[in-house]
């Protein structure tokens, strides 16, 4: 990683930190807090986080750090750490009448709840894993009667309901368009369907893309876990020490 040439985007769940049993559950690993805050002032600020979380819940995970970020998939964008964190404006907020009947559907499947984050609505099924097909379905009936822009995307024991206009990879996009990512080699780390398009951006801008857990398109390398992941970030730090 050369810290003149590289911006560096990462995916957090599962790819940054652990799964638990729920979002709010997760650990943020000794140290890594610090790793993060080593690697972003090398790059010069080039590093930026790209999660399906909220900005706000990443700046609760990293606190103090905050990163440029983009939050929900693609919905939220924060530019500079200091700064608010504006929808881009493809994103407009779900309706609460889906969200009524979506937590109306859920009661017929026992340990699946589903978090609001305005953008995007996930359903979690982690602690009810064979329920996953016939939840997908029923997730398909909902939103197939509903707006035509709305798509289903799957992660890991979740699917998430959110627009089809925005994503990972046009966030990705949107940053290496302002300093400090323009004109540097662009690295995503990530690990599940939901960044496949973040892959495909860093790949057709010439950079390389890494994945968690198992191959996916367009990706150059394979991480075993989270924990490679973060021993790779702090050999970075390490080397960029010298």
């Amino acid at each position: 990683m050369r810290s003149s040439h590289t911006a560096l985007f990462l995916d957090v769940d599962g790819t940054l930190i652990d799964f638990a049993a729920s979002p709010a559950e997760v650990i943020v690993p000794a140290g890594l807090v610090d790793d993060l805050a080593s690697i972003e002032r090398t790059l010069g600020g080039a590093l930026a986080l790209v999660s399906g979380r909220t900005i706000a819940d990443l700046d609760h995970l990293f606190r103090p750090l905050r990163l440029r970020a983009s939050g929900v998939h693609g919905a939220e964008m924060r530019y500079e750490p200091s700064s608010f964190t504006p929808s881009v404006e493809a994103a407009t907020h779900l309706s609460l009448e889906l969200w009524a009947a979506l937590n109306e559907k859920l009661s017929a499947f026992p340990g699946t709840f589903a978090e609001n984050k305005r953008y995007s609505f996930a359903i979690h099924y982690r602690a009810a894993p064979k329920l996953g097909a016939r939840l997908l379905a029923s997730l398909r009936e909902l939103v197939s009667a509903r707006a035509r822009e709305l798509e289903i995307i799957e992660a890991h024991f979740a699917f998430e309901i959110k627009s089809a206009t925005f994503d990972k990879g046009a966030a990705i996009d949107s940053f290496l368009e302002r300093a400090p990512f323009a004109g540097r080699v662009p690295i995503f780390v990530g690990d599940d369907w939901t960044d496949e398009s973040g892959f495909a951006a860093v790949v057709r801008r010439g950079g390389a893309a890494y994945s968690v857990g198992q191959a996916r398109p367009h990706v150059s390398g394979v991480f075993s876990g989270p924990a490679s992941v973060r021993e790779w970030l702090k050999q970075a730090v390490q080397e960029m020490a010298i």
